[in-house]
């Protein structure tokens, strides 16, 4: 189990410096207009609230550009991630940008080493996070630590029955993954990467892990955390199964035929108590 973190972490340095320069990715948009923000971050908005004031802290947050979206909406932004590479790149949008964002590296399970204990109004967690975590319960009891007395968790993520569904699979919608949380991970050997991209990459082989929605939200329960919303979505931006999907607005895929048949993705929202 010792190796998942050193094999993940390897993937995504290899991958952050062609994520940047991606157009999917858009740097260039966010150094040419100071209000643009990302799809991921628009497409939040409804949920999201006022954002003006609030010490947020964004956890997983890759590249940044969430993270800064984010500030630009008014929220006092940390950003967190596991990958020096990519906080080096997140670092390097923030300064270029004009939007100040605290970047820091760290395992998310060791967040509250670095990060004040009770220090923040919200935590957020964006599509494609939970994943790369062999266990809910640690990470529930990290967004409990971090938040004040009030604060709330934002969520959105891959929903944990598209996570089940084989991707290779293009003529119908086949479950070939787990869609609980099991102890041994999930080995995947992928060359490529989600963006458009010529880069080639070394550091291939990842391990992951699903977790099932019911054990989300108890994983927050049991961490002192009260649920305040829950929305499913047909979407999800990136084309999560190849062959079965059509873009919609903001970058966002759904299934071709009824989309309605799969929960794409989910936002939960919970609070710590006062």
């Amino acid at each position: 189990m010792a190796s998942y973190f050193d094999l993940n972490r390897a993937h995504w340095d290899d991958r952050a410096p062609a994520h940047a320069a991606s157009p999917d990715y858009a740097f260039e948009r966010f150094l040419a207009d100071p209000h643009f923000l990302s799809e991921v971050v628009t497409f939040d908005v409804p949920l999201l609230g006022d954002m003006r004031g609030l010490q947020g802290v964004h956890l997983q947050c890759h590249v940044g550009t969430d993270t800064i979206s984010l500030a630009r909406l008014g929220a006092v932004m940390t950003g967190l991630d596991f990958s020096g590479a990519s906080i080096a790149e997140a670092k390097r949008l923030s300064a270029r940008s004009g939007t100040p964002v605290e970047f820091v590296e760290s395992n998310v399970y060791d967040a509250l080493g670095v990060l004040p204990a009770e220090g923040f109004d919200l935590v957020y967690t964006g599509v494609g996070a939970l994943c790369w975590l062999p266990e809910v319960g640690p990470w529930a009891n990290v967004v409990a630590g971090l938040l004040r007395p009030g604060g709330r968790l934002f969520i959105r993520e891959g929903h944990p029955m598209m996570w089940a569904i084989d991707e290779t699979r293009t003529e119908d919608l086949v479950i070939g993954y787990p869609y609980f949380e099991l102890q041994d991970p999930l080995v995947s050997e992928d060359p490529g990467t989600y963006v458009a991209t010529e880069a080639e990459f070394t550091h291939n082989v990842t391990h992951w892990w699903n977790h099932g929605l019911g054990e989300i939200v108890t994983a927050l329960l049991d961490a002192g955390m009260q649920l305040t919303g829950l929305t499913e979505h047909q979407s999800v931006p990136w084309q999560a199964l190849p062959g079965q999907m059509e873009q919609v607005d903001l970058g966002e895929w759904q299934l071709a035929d009824r989309p309605w048949r799969l929960a794409c993705t989910y936002t939960l929202q919970a609070v710590k108590p006062a």
